[in-house]
């Protein structure tokens, strides 16, 4: 990830601010406010703004006046009841703002996650940047043959991810001429040929490819933020997004680690079984050695269980 001068410029004016506040804060979190975090070849991170801490999952949670005079080990047992039992209005009133430059096939899987607010870069109003994302070889894979919405896991030869990574440079190049040709603008603003007025930039965009980078703001409130996380951060979500994710919940630890760890433990590395998987696992405790078959559950709900008990199938 690259920034040009004026964006450092910003980032440090932001950083050099100081505001007091009646607020609680949180330290950790208050060091790494308007950092630039890079993320895949062009893209990034920052937390621009927001609102409580661990703290405020508690007072919300008993409608106090304030902190009160609970030790943290009971706040931390209150967080994680809450969490465990899925009472998810008090992780409603903590909040975080995210700034993120992604490119825009992560950020059409992003959006399907309709619990933010959010307000995304203008290329009717702007010009976009000559920026596009181009995997790295060891990220380059073929279909795989069990996922139909992913890439298997042996990645391509060097001979073949080197041609797939020229024909991505090759075509992303040629659309941003043909862009720029289009507006008869470059993205300095200068143009192209005097005796051309070219066509608006909200038509102009149509011929750019979805690797392009775009930017957002994105607002989120905590209880909403982990079932994201839960999604994406997971080993099964697509490497582009899975990168941004598991920075945010980086962030998210250093923001509310008593909610993180609860997370973690009962979320991210937890498992729910269903009435029947619950009856197959009494019965194997008790003794009872089962098949697939004898279970009543299907194949595919078999494997997963045996898989997460790290029994064999």
């Amino acid at each position: 990830m690259t920034l040009n001068a004026l964006q450092e410029a910003q980032i440090q004016q932001q950083q050099a601010n100081k505001f007091s506040t009646k607020r609680p804060s949180v330290d950790s979190l208050e060091a790494i406010l308007f950092q630039a975090i890079p993320m895949l070849d062009h893209g990034f991170i920052r937390v621009v703004d927001y609102m409580g801490n661990d703290d405020a999952i508690v007072q919300a949670a008993r409608v106090s006046y304030g902190t009160g005079t609970k030790k943290v080990s009971q706040d931390a047992g209150l967080i994680r009841y809450l969490l465990r039992h899925r009472h998810t209005t008090p992780f409603e009133m903590c909040e975080i703002k995210f700034h993120l430059k992604m490119p825009i096939f992560v950020a059409r899987q992003w959006i399907r996650h309709r619990t933010a607010n959010v307000n995304e870069y203008s290329a009717r109003y702007s010009v976009m940047d000559n920026e596009f994302y181009i995997p790295s070889p060891q990220e380059l894979a073929a279909q795989s043959t069990k996922n139909h919405q992913g890439r298997g896991e042996e990645p391509l030869s060097q001979e073949e991810a080197q041609e797939v990574i020229d024909i991505l440079k090759t075509d992303s190049a040629q659309c941003y001429q043909h862009y720029e040709q289009l507006m008869n603008t470059t993205n300095e603003g200068n143009i192209i040929d005097p005796n051309k007025k070219g066509i608006a930039r909200e038509l102009a965009r149509m011929n750019l490819p979805v690797n392009i980078y775009t930017q957002w703001y994105w607002k989120i409130d905590l209880h909403n933020l982990l079932h994201f996380l839960h999604l994406r951060a997971d080993s099964h979500a697509q490497y582009e997004i899975r990168v941004y994710a598991q920075a945010m919940l980086d962030i998210v630890k250093q923001w509310t680690p008593i909610a993180y760890q609860a997370f973690m433990d009962y979320r991210a590395n937890g498992i729910e079984l269903s009435e029947q998987g619950l009856a197959i696992v009494k019965r194997m405790i008790a003794g009872q050695k089962l098949s697939q078959e004898e279970s009543g559950l299907g194949k595919r709900e078999w494997n997963e269980l045996m898989a997460t008990l790290d029994l064999a199938s």
